[in-house]
């Protein structure tokens, strides 16, 4: 039987995206793979508001390798995880986290640039360092594993898009198999982001690029497209709308409830 990794990697083709959707709980991830999503994620966001919290440095290693425990055991797809830094500063720290990724039955994983909870940047050589000691910690496991690197300064404030790119290249020479450069200012950055490496590029379906088509992406380059958090901030729009109705006496929205019987069909398809 084939590895997940290694499914997971044969779905990383530039010009041809998948979508890798980031479930936060086992119903969400469940109710994707029987819509037909051929890979999920981890969200970091989606995970914390779950436990009530804010995200970014806020979830620990363990709680969130048992939280991608949990979302593997109930899907059949690749699952990938949303590990934010590495949950430490060092290299030798962010190695164990890919060792203790793939024992928790993951695909592949993503490691930001981005010290947290201060949300600053990683040094440039720190931000290398730490993703060749992922790399090579990946490398060494016995199944396949999808190592992603991801500049996160662009998004942040902390840096231009001609630092993310410079981080990127540095990424794969470094061992990433795939990059990724969250929130860049416009679509011709996106471009020239995707053109600047050589190995598969994700893009994060958010704010202006959420309006862009899957054609459009693939005559791009992109290789993968990931919701983020967003999916999880769509849910929990609806409640507070919803509930902001209810508290005004406004009970109507409540009609807008998705049926139980196609919930139902849908987590036990």
């Amino acid at each position: 039987m084939t590895d997940k990794g290694t499914i997971f990697r044969e779905l990383h083709k530039p010009g041809d995206p998948f979508l890798l959707v980031n479930a936060w709980d086992r119903g969400s991830a469940r109710m994707m793979q029987a819509m037909g999503v051929k890979a999920i994620a981890t969200t970091s966001a989606g995970h914390a508001f779950t436990q009530g919290r804010v995200d970014g440095g806020t979830l620990t290693r363990d709680e969130a390798l048992a939280h991608a425990q949990d979302i593997v055991s109930a899907v059949a797809v690749p699952v990938s995880g949303d590990f934010e830094n590495g949950f430490g500063e060092a290299p030798d720290v962010v190695a164990e986290t890919i060792r203790l990724a793939t024992e928790a039955g993951l695909a592949g994983c993503s490691i930001e640039d981005t010290a947290l909870p201060a949300f600053t940047s990683y040094d440039f050589d720190l931000a290398v360092e730490r993703i060749r000691a992922a790399a090579s910690a990946a490398r060494a496991l016995a199944s396949d594993f999808v190592l992603v690197a991801r500049a996160d300064g662009v998004m942040l404030g902390q840096y231009d898009c001609a630092e993310a790119i410079r981080r990127i290249q540095a990424f794969e020479a470094a061992g990433a198999d795939c990059v990724y450069v969250p929130a860049p200012p416009g679509v011709e950055d996106l471009k020239r982001i995707i053109g600047s490496v050589g190995v598969p590029v994700n893009v994060l379906m958010s704010g202006a690029f959420s309006t862009l088509t899957m054609p459009e992406l693939a005559k791009m380059g992109a290789a993968r497209l990931s919701t983020g958090g967003s999916l999880a901030r769509v849910a929990y729009s609806a409640a507070i709308s919803v509930a902001e109705g209810m508290l005004k006496g406004d009970f109507t929205g409540l009609a807008r409830a998705a049926a139980e019987d196609d919930i139902n069909h849908l987590l036990t398809k």
